[in-house]
């Protein structure tokens, strides 16, 4: 496609000679900025899609992908017949019985609003997240009146293993004078971690037998959790176990409760998709003002070159080349090292950390301990292609301006 008299008169061009500097000062903001801005735009969608994976795994692997949550009023009082019913449906992996509460826990250090979920220690097992989080727990005394608490919970109460810790229930038993609350002591056996700070600040686990005695459900449960086989047939599992349960209770799944959450995240990424494109764009924009600056230089080699018996075509040719190089060489320069970055990610937050003393990933806000990356090789081919284009767009004008230049009116005015 391109001659070799092409490939070296481009070759010449790009090495700047000392009255030429400038110019490669502006051709070296160029490379420079596509490379950055590939490694930015790399970087910042990795990190996106990690966090939005992570965090789908650890909701599902602490939830089910479909919740069936009973009325107040009528708990699942057979949930062993409504738990082999569910199990029967095509699609459904693992289907878990559960109570789950809202109540406060007092300490002797202060007192924290908090989730109880009642749940046995065999459907513990069954979930790598939770087992992974439970791993430093002996679960053979996962027994009557002992609850297990998140890390951040025991921090936030000032608890230790074998302390005790109150729970206070508002819907408690009902006497002539009222409304008596619900308050009972537990031993506290151990501290999970789930990884994800939303749950190891806000959740106490206890068994499930425990559970059903002090919230006064006797054989029942109040919420029973599905987790399925394949999630792309979310839909069609959920009208099956609709339809199985009947109007005696509601029926959620993980979109629909965490809908809000996970559309912020898709929009802020495709927010940042464009913000960062930008970047990528004033490069390509520094390519056209090296490009036309080093025209301008080169006025009187094109013109010599023309009249030697090159053709337009081989001006612009030579010019294309000197602005796809800087385009090509910058993307994968860019590429490379957004992929270094996002597989040593957590290593550099580390050392970032250390060096600045401030934590950069507060797992309060962004509900993770670690920072997540995922690379999205669509995602990857989709910059390189983009970043490409804007790069040889931007060549073409400078180089069809090469092209036209008269040999007769530039060697008149040199």
């Amino acid at each position: 496609m391109f001659s070799k008299f092409e490939r070296l008169t481009a070759w010449r061009y790009l090495r700047a000679k000392r009255k030429e500097g400038f110019i490669s000062v502006i051709t070296g903001f160029a490379f420079t900025g596509i490379a950055l801005g590939v490694a930015t735009l790399i970087i910042v969608m990795s990190v996106m899609n990690g966090f939005k994976a992570e965090l789908l795994n650890r909701i599902l692997g602490i939830n089910g992908h479909i919740s069936i949550v009973a009325a107040p009023e009528f708990p699942f009082n057979n949930y062993q017949k409504a738990t082999g019913q569910i199990q029967g449906i095509e699609g459904v992996d693992l289907v878990v019985p559960m109570i789950e509460k809202q109540l406060l826990i007092s300490s002797a250090h202060g007192a924290e609003g908090a989730m109880v979920r009642g749940i046995r220690s065999e459907d513990i097992l069954k979930k790598k997240v939770m087992r992974d989080g439970f791993s430093r727990i002996d679960l053979d005394g996962y027994t009557e009146d002992v609850v297990v608490l998140g890390e951040k919970l025991a921090h936030k109460l000032g608890v230790y293993i074998n302390d005790e810790i109150t729970l206070i229930s508002p819907n408690g038993k009902v006497t002539a004078f009222g409304s008596v609350p619900r308050i009972k002591s537990y031993r506290v056996i151990g501290m999970f971690n789930m990884g994800m700070y939303e749950y190891d600040a806000n959740y106490v686990f206890m068994p499930l037998e425990a559970a059903q005695k002090y919230f006064g459900l006797k054989n029942a449960v109040s919420v029973i959790d599905v987790s399925l086989k394949d999630e792309n047939k979310l839909a069609q599992t959920r009208s099956l176990i609709e339809k199985s349960v009947g109007l005696d209770a509601y029926v959620y799944d993980w979109k629909q409760t965490n809908s809000a959450f996970f559309n912020a995240i898709d929009v802020e990424r495709n927010v940042m998709f464009l913000i960062l494109m930008l970047i990528i764009l004033v490069a390509a924009f520094n390519i056209i003002t090296g490009l036309i600056m080093l025209v301008k230089d080169k006025s009187r080699d094109v013109a010599v070159l023309r009249t030697m018996g090159a053709s337009r075509g081989m001006i612009m040719r030579i010019f294309f080349m000197d602005g796809a190089f800087i385009g090509i060489v910058g993307t994968l320069i860019g590429v490379g090292l957004g992929l270094l970055f996002c597989h040593n990610i957590e290593s550099i937050r580390q050392f970032l950390q250390s060096i600045s003393g401030r934590e950069l990933f507060s797992s309060e806000i962004y509900f993770l301990s670690q920072l997540p990356a995922k690379v999205d090789n669509s995602e990857v081919a989709i910059v390189v292609v983009l970043t490409l284009l804007l790069s040889c767009l931007a060549t073409l004008y400078p180089a069809y301006r090469a092209s036209k230049f008269d040999p007769a009116e530039a060697l008149r005015y040199e």
